[in-house]
Order: structure tokens, then C-alpha cells, then sequence
């Protein structure tokens, strides 16, 4: 009687194993929010066609966040605190716990101090520059006397001193940047890699404000924030 019990109680679990509905599959998280940031005069809107490559690959349309700010002001004193709120701001309203932040040009400055002398490295999960002045631009000499975002691109201004006198992609965050040989806003060229970050050399010939609408860049930084 004992086995047969046993028997019977076997057979009821089983068919209750097979009769049970499956563990439903954990739905996947969404991607970061993303925040962009434009370079020197210049606007939100010229993030448009990145924006539309980032919705076709899959982000949700309210997860994409451009900053605006005065490209004149001071990259340290002014900006990076700014940046700093308009990140908090982000993060309160999705929920989500980081940002990922693509910049252009001098968005590369503010963001970097942000995340070297913020505390921006435990909110930000992936930074991105394309055509940054990270070591300067000779260029910014033409407009440094009366604007300070171009003095905080001169080679060697307090601003770029400070972000590169140690380690040039601090914490956990991940970076990567974007350059092209015919960048003619960038000298020298080799200016926008960082020690640390995933460097890239964009294909053909790219002027400056090219590398915010080129489909193969634009398919690359989808890559490296996933």
C-alpha cells in the first residue's frame, strides 16, 4: 500500500508539472535614457536625425533628452553644475538609475568636468564625444578673447589642464570617441581621443558638423551603449 501511495503520489505531481503554466520570461529593461549636448552655437535641434536613428533602433521617443545651454559660459564654474541638474532631472522623471550622454564638440567639456569633479561617473553609464575638443582646437584662439567657451578650448586652458592632468575617463563610466581627418573645426584632429576610451576614426571624409548626421556613426554609438 506504501508503494502504491507512493506510485500514485508520483504520478499526481507530474501531471501537475506538466499541467503547470510556464514562468513567464522577465521583460527587458529599456535602454538608458540618453542625453545629448550640442556644441558652441548651437541648438538642441541638431540632434533630429540621431534622435530618429535612436527611435528606429528601438529607445522610446520620451527616453531621448537634449540639454541647451549658453555655449559662452564657463565650462567648470557654470555649465557642469547645470548639467548636473538637468541629469538629476532625467532620472527623476524616467525612474531610471543612469544616463548615457552623447555630446558634440564643447558639449565634450561641461560633461567631462560633470563626471571628473561632479560625481557624474555614478550616473552616467556610457559618455560619448564626437569631434571634441578634448586636448584643445587652435581654432579656439580666433574667439577666445571674448568668449569663454572658446578660451576653455584653447590647448592647454585651465579647464583642459584640470581634465587631463590625471585620468582622462575616470570611473566606472565607459567612453568612447568619434574623429574624422577632415574634421576642419578640430586642430589637430587627434585632439578628440582620450586615454581610456574607445577610440574611433569615422569613415570618409567628415567635416565637423557631419558627425551628428552620418548613419554609420550614428549606428556605432547605438553599439557601444549597448
Amino acid at each position: 500500500m506504501r508503494r502504491l501511495a507512493l506510485v500514485l503520489l508520483a504520478v499526481v505531481l507530474g501531471a501537475g508539472a506538466l499541467g503547470a503554466a510556464p514562468v513567464p520570461a522577465r521583460a527587458g529593461s529599456p535602454p538608458d535614457p540618453v542625453v545629448f549636448v550640442h556644441g558652441r552655437n548651437a541648438g538642441p535641434g541638431v540632434w533630429g536625425g540621431m534622435e530618429d536613428d535612436f527611435v528606429a533602433a528601438g529607445y522610446a521617443r520620451e527616453r531621448l533628452y537634449a540639454w541647451s545651454y549658453d555655449t559662452g559660459k564657463s565650462s567648470n564654474e557654470v555649465l557642469a553644475g547645470q548639467f548636473a541638474a538637468y541629469v538629476d532631472g532625467v532620472l527623476a522623471r524616467t525612474g531610471a538609475a543612469r544616463v548615457d550622454v552623447v555630446t558634440h564638440s564643447l558639449g565634450a567639456l561641461p560633461t567631462r568636468w560633470y563626471l571628473a569633479f561632479g560625481g557624474g561617473t555614478g550616473k552616467v553609464a556610457h559618455w560619448v564625444s564626437l569631434g571634441g575638443p578634448n586636448h584643445g582646437t587652435n581654432l579656439a584662439y580666433l574667439c577666445a578673447l571674448w568668449d569663454q567657451g572658446c578660451k576653455d578650448m584653447t590647448p592647454g586652458s585651465y579647464v583642459l589642464s584640470h581634465l587631463n592632468a590625471g585620468d582622462e575617463t575616470p570611473g566606472p563610466t565607459r567612453y568612447a570617441t568619434w574623429w574624422s581627418s577632415c574634421d576642419e573645426q578640430i586642430a589637430p584632429v587627434s585632439s578628440t581621443s582620450l586615454d581610456g576610451a574607445a577610440n574611433h576614426r569615422a569613415a570618409g571624409c567628415l567635416k565637423h558638423n557631419d558627425l551628428l548626421g552620418d548613419d554609420a556613426v550614428s549606428q556605432e554609438v547605438l553599439t557601444f551603449l549597448r
